[in-house]
């Protein structure tokens, strides 16, 4: 049977949801496609500006008249704006139904798209770069959830594959995209592209998203301030714990978000229907697929960080042969994604993902192992591996946590897969700034030092892998 033919006889006889909140297992064909065709050029959007702007932070500091270290806040407000709002977003869901969350983010992104192209100081920018991120967290926070209504449930697996790609997708084309804007036009125009984007999204999504059942409970304000408190100052701490002339406030910038997320913690643990979903984490399959995604997410990011330095400061490469070499691994992931989302409709997405880390494991190794000069197909070869290893595990964990928790708790799980992403990538950053703030301290400066802070940092990727699989293996799931 083909794929089309397929899916026809998986959603014949699903119907449209309705007003009235009550939703069939899974949209029509026509229907499902469109829906996420709104899915994804929305999580492309929201994806990109993660990390499109930081090729054009030079431009932009000399623009707006800003020091360099003035204008990372352009990249740091959206960070901190995203993981802060998740969970926020994530309940509303919950209440308000995940169709209307998801378009509220997506018409906030879009306006603040045009309000980032029109700033004229870096204030305004900075500002509206903070609505931008509260709108791809409206987007990020629902969109597995959604899923789960526009997929019947035989092909969730594969609708969460589809989902990975088009985010690794994005992820890898972020330079690319902001390299070939910026050799034609101006950088307000990295922003001024979501606007008509974002528009046909907003008007396929408010066609074809699927009506969700809502709790109707009250939405909690003062979880909401604790949960940005304590994100907030994380973040704020991860990133500067890599610099040694403030690494002590750092320390406590972190030791601060601890506290009140201690606070945080213990409010939630009596509420039927928490913020931060401590319920959902008593699920054994859900609280470690949370555990591997954390790990799996570091570990990428170690290696994504490390290697360009790797690259250019050991071997003495170019930027654009850096991202040559890098780009096997984000193809891989982009190729396995959707297979693995497949294969975790017919085998355990336990086992899967604990094969995918353990490939992961092995091609970090063997990028470890490199020998002095490497060729670039002797590169090439270990990094796809990489990708094969968390594009085969990336689906099946999604698949995991979204079907593990109650199908009413779908927000506050999708909320929790794309917060795990979110931390795993500032731990996985945070760790190689350490490891290299230690490195420069001890007097290893230039290419001599950084080759065996490189070196650690990736040996410590593999064990965040290796541990990621073999708490991966340990997950049992019914029908899994």
């Amino acid at each position: 049977m083909t794929q089309v033919a397929e899916e026809h006889e998986a959603g014949k006889n699903a119907n449209s949801a309705g007003s009235d909140g009550k939703v069939a297992d899974g949209l029509p064909v026509r229907e499902r496609m469109l829906a996420l065709l709104a899915i994804g050029l929305a999580m492309t959007m929201a994806v990109l500006d993660g990390a499109i702007v930081n090729v054009a932070l030079p431009v932009m500091a000399k623009d707006l008249g800003v020091s360099p270290a003035s204008a990372i806040f352009v990249v740091n407000s959206f960070q901190i704006a995203v993981t802060a709002s998740l969970l926020p977003f994530a309940s509303l869901g919950d209440i308000l139904g995940y169709r209307r969350v998801y378009l509220f983010g997506l018409a906030l992104f879009t306006a603040a798209s045009l309000a980032c192209a029109l700033s004229p100081t870096l204030g305004w920018l900075v500002a509206a770069r903070i609505a931008q991120g509260i709108g791809a967290a409206g987007i990020m926070s629902v969109n597995i959830a959604l899923v789960r209504f526009i997929y019947p449930s035989k092909l969730i697996g594969r609708g969460v594959g589809t989902v990975a790609l088009i985010v690794a997708m994005a992820s890898a084309a972020g330079p690319t995209v902001a390299a070939a804007i910026l050799s034609v036009a101006t950088w307000p125009w990295l922003f001024l592209v979501n606007v008509p984007v974002g528009l046909v999204a907003f008007a396929v999504a408010l066609r074809t998203l699927p009506f969700t059942p809502r709790s109707g409970a009250r939405f909690d304000v003062v979880s909401a301030l604790l949960n940005a408190v304590t994100f907030g100052l994380l973040i704020i701490g991860i990133d500067g714990i890599g610099q040694a002339e403030g690494r002590w406030i750092a320390v406590a910038e972190i030791a601060a978000g601890l506290v009140v997320g201690a606070v945080f913690v213990r409010t939630q643990l009596s509420l039927p229907a928490p913020l931060l979903p401590v319920d959902l984490l008593r699920i054994p399959a859900f609280a470690l697929s949370m555990a591997t995604s954390i790990a799996s997410f570091a570990a990428q990011m170690m290696a994504y960080v490390a290697l360009p330095f790797y690259f250019q400061d050991v071997m003495r490469l170019s930027e654009t042969q850096t991202g040559f070499l890098m780009t096997p691994w984000p193809i891989a992931i982009a190729i396995a994604a959707p297979i693995s989302g497949r294969l975790a409709d017919r085998y355990a997405p336990g086992l899967l993902g604990g094969v995918g880390l353990a490939l992961l494991a092995i091609g970090l190794a063997s990028v470890a192992l490199l020998p002095a000069n490497p060729s670039a197909f002797e590169i090439g070869w270990r990094l796809t591996l990489c990708g094969i290893g968390f594009g085969l595990f990336q689906s099946p964990n999604n698949k995991v946590i979204i079907t593990s928790a109650p199908r009413h708790r779908s927000g506050g799980a999708s909320g929790m897969q794309s917060t795990a992403r979110l931390t795993g990538q500032s731990l996985g950053a945070a760790l190689v700034a350490v490891i290299f703030g230690l490195a420069h301290e001890s007097g290893g400066s230039g290419a001599a030092g950084h080759g065996p802070a490189i070196t650690t940092a990736i040996w410590c990727a593999c064990a965040l892998a290796a541990a990621g699989a073999a708490a991966s293996v340990l997950r049992r799931q019914p029908g899994g």
